[in-house]
């Protein structure tokens, strides 16, 4: 527990370039198709979110869509760029592209996918 005051409290917002973070907050689950303008530059600096805990990533894309906890030393945060079924009126005829951040045992991003799949 003490852990995380920690983290939250040297914790800031990563750097991301050209993305509109403001839009990317607002688009929960994808439903007002504002995050998927933001796939090629997202695409560019994926990579540069390695090693973020999971604190600075809350900070700078909001909370996940969704957290799937894969066991109990790693979990993802999921970011859909595509509309989900969590939106209204929305049925999925494919799984809607997403934003995969898998964590690590110590809270840390450990890899970055886009992807269509879940995880």
């Amino acid at each position: 527990m003490g852990m995380g005051l920690f983290f939250s409290s040297c914790s800031s917002k990563l750097e991301v370039g050209q993305i509109n973070l403001e839009n990317w907050k607002k688009d929960r689950y994808g439903c007002k198709g504002l995050r998927i303008k933001e796939l090629e530059e997202f695409r560019k600096i994926k990579n540069s979110f390695l090693e973020a805990n999971n604190q600075e990533l809350i900070l700078t894309f909001g909370r996940p869509d969704r957290v799937e906890l894969l066991n109990k030393s790693q979990s993802f945060f999921i970011y859909f760029l595509e509309p989900s079924a969590s939106c209204r009126g929305v049925v999925e005829e494919k799984e809607p592209l997403k934003v995969l951040f898998r964590m690590n045992a110590i809270s840390r991003v450990s890899e970055v996918t886009i992807t269509s799949f879940d995880p």
